[in-house]
């Protein structure tokens, strides 16, 4: 579990993350999100001791990050995949890292292969492309497979089936109990992946909850085989429908049961019936604009 309270960081009379609290619990991908400069990095780089914070506390499993016997068999972090000197190759980094936390130099190979990179290890990091850096900083987090895991912008560099790689990665990892914090600009992979949001803006946490609760419902989305005459039934009914460019019927407020019962009474046929959920895009302008 990671517990992180008031967490606060000011550069002079500058503050780039105030009073910032949150929990982290087991078997849980938490997507933590925010604009350029809104202090996602810095809080992350607070929790693991790489930036003194001004005043509150980061702890894993109740200990702050570099009070903890060997930090990184706990906490597994990617928080610069260009922090690796270009002239080791990418098994030489590893067997570093391995040596560093007391992992057997065997677990190299074991870990080349699982993020992709077992024909390229022998080769210089220099020549790697931004991706491959990038599986190569989750290689070196998943050495010693530790309970929680801090990745700061994954998928940057990745193609579409590494992203799909990672997304499946992080959540095998939290299916077995493990800890996830993820950064990320890619708004629409976040929302495939995680199971809660942590949104922060102008340096505080401005949306904390799961997807479920802050994307929400709002009213059902219908197509049917003749929406001009549903439309006119829902009207009717008292219900504000908006038709969309492609066919679709947005009621406003209305349950999918709702409509469904209107559209049976007439004997319309529907092709598709389902809650209309607000997107993550949208949500996060909102939030953040407001912050």
């Amino acid at each position: 579990m990671i517990e992180v309270s008031g967490l606060t960081k000011q550069y002079g009379e500058r503050t780039v993350v105030a009073d910032v609290s949150f929990t982290l619990e087991p078997g849980t991908v938490t997507g933590f999100l925010g604009p350029n400069g809104a202090g996602k990095t810095t809080t992350m780089r607070m929790m693991t001791g790489l930036v003194p914070a001004t005043s509150g506390t980061a702890l894993v499993d109740g200990r702050p990050y570099p009070e903890l016997p060997n930090p990184g068999a706990v906490v597994g972090t990617l928080l610069d995949a260009s922090a690796v000197h270009p002239g080791r190759t990418g098994r030489t980094h590893l067997r570093l890292l391995a040596a560093a936390i007391g992992v057997p130099a065997d677990r190299v190979d074991e870990v080349l292969d699982l993020v992709g990179l077992a024909d390229a290890g022998r080769r210089r990091v220099g020549g790697y492309s931004l991706g491959m850096r990038q599986r190569l900083g989750i290689a070196g987090a998943l050495l010693a497979d530790p309970p929680v895991l801090v990745f700061d912008e994954p998928a940057n560099g990745l193609d579409p089936e590494g992203i799909r790689w990672m997304r499946d990665l992080l959540r095998e990892h939290a299916a077995r109990g493990g800890t996830v914090l993820l950064s990320s600009h890619l708004l629409g992979e976040v929302e495939h992946t995680v199971d809660r949001l942590l949104v922060i803006g102008g340096g505080r946490v401005v949306a904390d909850g799961s997807v479920t609760e802050l994307l929400g419902a709002d009213g059902t989305v219908v197509r049917a085989e003749r929406p001009a005459d549903l439309r006119s039934l829902l009207e009717a009914r008292g219900h504000a429908v908006t038709a969309e460019p492609d066919g679709r019927l947005t009621v406003a407020g209305a349950t999918p049961a709702q409509v469904g019962a209107v559209a049976a009474s007439a004997g319309l046929a529907l092709v598709d019936l389902r809650p209309a959920q607000h997107g993550l895009e949208d949500l996060f302008l909102q939030l953040t604009a407001a912050a």
